[in-house]
């Protein structure tokens, strides 16, 4: 059972949580269906939680008018990228509500729980208690004065709400206060002995990411942790006295992995979940480890009753967008559902993308440069081209049929050798959840065809030698065939698009997505080879009876001399400039935006009042108007302007640092006020009499203070 953490449906996925979770999930279940395991693939879309309610409340609708729209939204993007669970399903069905409730309540009732009264903080004009993201104010740390109570996005902290400056409720604007609840908490630290020995002891095989996220955790002391919460949207708390109360969502949403399964498999669910011979693997980004390794596994040995525990969570890193940190607030991402739009047809070139540039063991950027070069380089220049020249000269030379193969030479010999040592390396690679080196792995044996066919020249050959162009060519075909099994769990579309156009079919493995009554090809891993397993809605390869499996990638003679292939089509196209700087221009004006957002609100900052000052320090001050004569720039320097200047009492010069917002011909004719009786000063050896009073904003950007109407020269200001 192969399990994707529930993406939170109140916005679209993008390439982060794809490359993080979904995309190595699927390269993992695709290859495990090929060799025959029976797999299901579960997942869904988490629709409880604040953050929820927080977009309903700014959008005018209901929570769940917001989860809708993004459960369907969600669910394309999978579909359109060839993510296919067995099923898709969703925290807000009645299905989950119930089960989650049982859960709870075979949990209160065995008493797994303890009850503990805290204060938590209210909003007395909503008359509601607050979760800590309704709850902003000035992060201590940045002075952002809208960071939440539990983060601020600018600077990144990880805050509560008792560390914010001058805390504001998002309902109402009121000052929370606090007041008293009571919640029932899962005690973590009951559990923490059993967590040292089964992971610390019996999982150091995980990735160190994981493995030490956990470590850290126990050996840090496990407390307590919350299950329930003060919120309206949820599943209700299913026991007296909670009224207003709802199961916290990072205790709802894991039991989500067991609803789905039981509304996929209502007869025969259990043994997914609590049979020794199935196989769990959890596939997460690297936020929610403590979840899936920790709080989930204590629950399901609290309730007890036979659940099996993780074998693997192979959580991933996290993936930047052209060297900044993905942020779905500031909309610096891509999104899978604007993706397909924009380059349709494309779906392998974002899938192999993400997989080569996969965060596995350290976080990874993601740039648009390096998606056109790697598709246009890679799949394009190496994959499709060899598939590309091996099709059209084999309809050239051969009539669209595989040719026989002749006495092998040494060339022949030693690159079909490679590819069965290959797949030892693909094996081990998708084994191991090291997706990226598969991925290398299955190029290699394009590499490879593309070599052997330019080392060979078979259409410089065909002009001496027919039999030999017809060995070298059947060589080529076999790799194709290689690469339409190798490439199928990374670029599923164009290896299908290739066994169409080699004329054969594949056993994809077993087909859970119609549920128990319609499901198909239970079959034993040893009788896989005369099955064939295809998506009823995909174009169906021409019925020669050659079945490909994993088990006969490297194999001898995947194509019989004679078997007759279709005509060649393009792999991969290649992506052009325009196409990429429309992406890169895109996140220009997104970057520009946010500066000039960020900048509005630099500007509404204002510094401290100074200390107190007496009239008479005030009176010694001689400000007048006076107007500028002439501007100069001060040589050598970016700052300065040399102005000439009517007082109405003398004509003087005035050094002043604002030739980074003033030009010396916007100077000209500008009616300014000066402190007059300022002492001289001598700058870049300009004796300056005065200061021109100006304002200046939170951003830096300086303002003259003028009088609304023009007045004579020499009025005093005061």
């Amino acid at each position: 059972m192969v399990t994707c953490a529930l993406p939170y449906a109140n916005g679209p996925v993008h390439i982060g949580h794809l490359a993080g979770v979904y995309v190595p999930a699927d390269i993992y279940v695709r290859y495990l269906r090929m060799k025959g395991e029976d797999v299901l693939y579960i997942c869904g879309s988490d629709e409880h939680g604040v953050p929820i309610t927080i977009k309903a409340r700014q959008q005018g609708c209901s929570p769940q008018d917001i989860v809708d729209k993004y459960h369907k939204m969600i669910k394309d993007s999978f579909t359109g990228l060839g993510i296919n669970f067995d099923i898709y399903s969703r925290t807000s069905s009645k299905v989950h509500e119930a089960n989650a409730s049982s859960f709870f309540r075979r949990l209160f009732d065995n008493e797994k729980f303890i009850t503990k009264e805290s204060e938590q903080y209210y909003d007395p004009e909503a008359k509601t208690f607050l979760a800590d993201r309704y709850i902003v104010g000035t992060c201590p740390k940045c002075g952002n004065p809208d960071a939440y109570g539990d983060q601020c996005e600018k600077c990144g902290s990880t805050l509560s709400p008792d560390e914010l400056v001058n805390p504001r409720s998002t309902l109402s604007g009121a000052q929370p206060e606090k007041r008293k609840t009571t919640h029932w908490y899962l005690p973590l630290d009951k559990y923490e002995e059993w967590l040292r020995q089964w992971i610390l002891e019996g999982h150091k095989e995980w990735r160190s990411t994981v493995y030490g996220q956990c470590k850290s955790w126990i050996d840090g002391g496990l407390q307590p942790r919350a299950v329930s919460r003060d919120l309206e949207w949820g599943v209700p708390v299913p026991v007296e006295g909670a009224e207003g109360k709802v199961l916290y969502v990072w205790f709802d949403a894991p039991i989500g992995y067991i609803s789905n399964s039981q509304e996929l498999l209502p007869n025969s669910w259990e043994k997914w979940w609590k049979s020794e011979d199935t196989k769990l693997v959890h596939f997460i980004g690297k936020d929610n480890i403590v979840f899936h390794c920790i709080v989930f596994p204590s629950m399901l040995k609290a309730y007890g009753d036979g659940y099996i525990l993780p074998d693997n969570v192979p959580a991933n890193e996290f993936l930047n967008l052209e060297g900044g940190k993905i942020s779905t607030s500031r909309n610096w991402a891509v999104w899978a559902n604007e993706y397909l739009v924009d380059f349709p047809g494309k779906q392998d070139v974002l899938r192999y993308v993400l997989t080569a540039n996969a965060p596995e063991t350290k976080d990874n950027d993601f740039s648009w440069k390096d998606f056109q070069t790697r598709n246009n380089s890679e799949l394009v220049a190496i994959f499709g081209n060899f598939v590309n020249r091996a099709i059209v000269l084999t309809h050239k030379y051969f009539g669209g049929k595989v040719p026989a193969a002749g006495e092998l030479l040494p060339i022949d010999r030693e690159t079909l050798a490679q590819v069965p040592e290959i797949k030892k390396s693909l094996e081990a690679n998708l084994e191991g959840y090291h997706f990226r080196e598969a991925l290398k792995d299955a190029m290699e044996i394009a590499r490879l065809g593309n070599k052997y066919i330019s080392d060979s020249e078979p259409w410089k050959v065909a002009k001496t030698d027919m039999a030999r162009t017809a060995t070298i060519l059947n060589v080529c075909l076999q790799i194709c065939a290689d690469l339409a099994v190798a490439f199928e769990p990374f670029t599923p579309f164009a290896a299908e698009k290739l066994r169409n156009m080699l004329g054969v079919s594949l056993y994809a493995g077993t087909d859970h997505r119609k549920g128990e009554q319609e499901t198909v090809n239970t079959y034993k891993p040893g009788e896989c080879e005369a099955l064939h397993t295809v998506d009823a809605d995909a174009p169906q390869a021409p019925q020669s009876g050659i079945v490909l499996t994993w088990a006969r990638l490297g194999e001898e003679n995947l194509l019989p001399e004679g078997h007759e292939i279709g005509a060649a089509e393009l792999l991969f196209a290649k992506i052009e400039d325009d196409a990429i700087q429309a992406q890169l221009d895109r996140l220009e004006k997104i970057k520009a935006e946010k500066e000039a957002a960020a900048a509005a609100e630099a500007a509404k900052k204002v510094v401290p009042q100074k200390e107190e000052c007496t009239y008479e320090d005030f009176e010694k001050m001689d400000i007048r108007t006076a107007t500028v004569l002439a501007a100069e720039r001060v040589p050598k320097t970016d700052k300065l302007l040399k102005l000439t200047i009517d007082t109405g009492i003398d004509t003087r010069t005035i050094v002043s640092g604002i030739a980074e917002h003033y030009s010396p011909e916007e100077m000209v004719g500008k009616q300014i006020v000066i402190l007059a009786n300022l002492k001289p000063r001598m700058l870049r050896g300009i004796e300056s009499k005065g200061m021109i009073l100006m304002a200046q904003q939170g951003d830096g950007k300086m303002r003259f203070v003028t009088p609304q109407e023009t007045v004579t020269n020499g009025s005093i200001v005061g």
